[in-house]
């Protein structure tokens, strides 16, 4: 009996005319073979967004709720595999056009940005859930806005002697506001480190401090012996409990990071060059950061940021192996400060 001669191999031509055909008859591969999976309907982004609230930190939670409240507007009974990549631009868009326009405002490209974040945040835990497939996530097919240089910069020295002054002559508190400053300044902390700091973050003997900021990072970071002295006298002053939070108002009750806000709108309103410019406290890290690099090296001003080696992804790996070390913070802020401190 003869035999068949062997098959030559499928080459591209005949593997695309496979596809199209298979296109117009609305069929897959799996489906002839007889092997395609039945798989349950996706959820609505109704039924799915309270889902993602729950399983995402209280900071992220806060950050993108009005953002999920927009996308539950728009689309509250589509399913999350029938949103199209062009109807995620055209509600970004939206988006960025009604952002409000606040003292910083960019154009609403932060605004569209964090909406696509959000968005990506629920097309991610659907798929890891098994709701839909990798190849579905729709947010990942929309671009972000390209994030515009920032603004902020490094504050001279009598720009910062105004900006103290104003805050420490006017306000209904201005011991906790020149606290505030004088916190940042130091520590170059970001806002949520000075609203977690508790009175048993410190320690007194080494002048330190455990400041634990966003991505649940914890870290010890010297402060000046000036400093540690007040934050004691001031914990004792407004009866702060060792594991409450350490800034409160003059009746007791903590502060929140509104305090900032409400600051700053005071210091623009006696300085016009701060509203001007949209001076907020963030421009204090770069003031210390700045100062840090300049005289100690990028090492020491990442461990002084609280960055995590490495980190950023445009220096390189050489830094993972340049750690600066405590002692090389300290003397940094020794000299920021112009005071001693016990750990040199």
């Amino acid at each position: 009996m003869s035999q068949s001669p062997p098959r030559a191999a499928a080459g591209a031509a005949d593997i695309e005319a496979a596809r199209i055909l298979l296109d117009r008859l609305g069929m897959s591969p799996e489906d002839l073979l007889g092997l395609a999976a039945p798989q349950c309907p996706a959820p609505t982004f109704a039924e799915y967004i309270p889902v993602v609230a729950k399983a995402v930190p209280a900071g992220s939670r806060r950050a993108y709720s009005s953002y999920r409240d927009l996308i539950l507007e728009a689309w509250p009974d589509r399913r999350l595999d029938e949103v199209k990549a062009s109807e995620i631009e055209q509600l970004a868009e939206q988006i960025k056009a009604n952002a409000v326009v606040r003292r910083n405002a960019r154009g609403g490209r932060g605004a569209a940005e964090n909406f696509i974040t959000a968005l990506r945040c629920i097309y991610r835990r659907a798929i890891a859930d098994g709701h839909i497939e990798e190849g579905k996530n729709r947010a990942l097919k929309v671009a972000k806005p390209r994030r515009l240089e920032s603004t902020r910069r490094a504050l001279t020295d009598a720009e910062l002697a105004q900006i103290n002054q104003a805050t420490a002559s006017t306000g209904n508190d201005p011991v906790l506001d020149s606290l505030l400053l004088r916190l940042r300044t130091e520590t170059a902390c970001r806002r949520g480190g000075t609203v977690a700091l508790r009175p048993v973050d410190l320690d007194p003997d080494q002048c330190l401090i455990m400041l634990r900021e966003k991505g649940g990072t914890v870290r010890w970071q010297p402060v000046s012996p000036t400093l540690k002295a007040h934050l004691q006298h001031y914990a004792r002053e407004r009866l702060a409990s060792s594991k409450g939070q350490l800034l409160r108002y003059a009746d007791g009750s903590p502060i929140t990071d509104r305090r900032y806000d409400h600051l700053w709108a005071r210091i623009g309103a006696v300085l016009p060059w701060v509203e001007t410019q949209q001076v907020t406290a963030h421009w204090l890290r770069y003031t210390t950061l700045t100062y840090v690099e300049r005289n100690f090296g990028y090492a020491v001003a990442q461990a002084y940021a609280g960055h995590a080696p490495g980190s950023g992804g445009s220096i390189g790996v050489t830094v993972t192996y340049v750690r600066a070390t405590l002692q090389e913070i300290v003397r940094a802020l020794a000299a920021l400060t112009g005071e001693p401190h016990p750990l040199l």
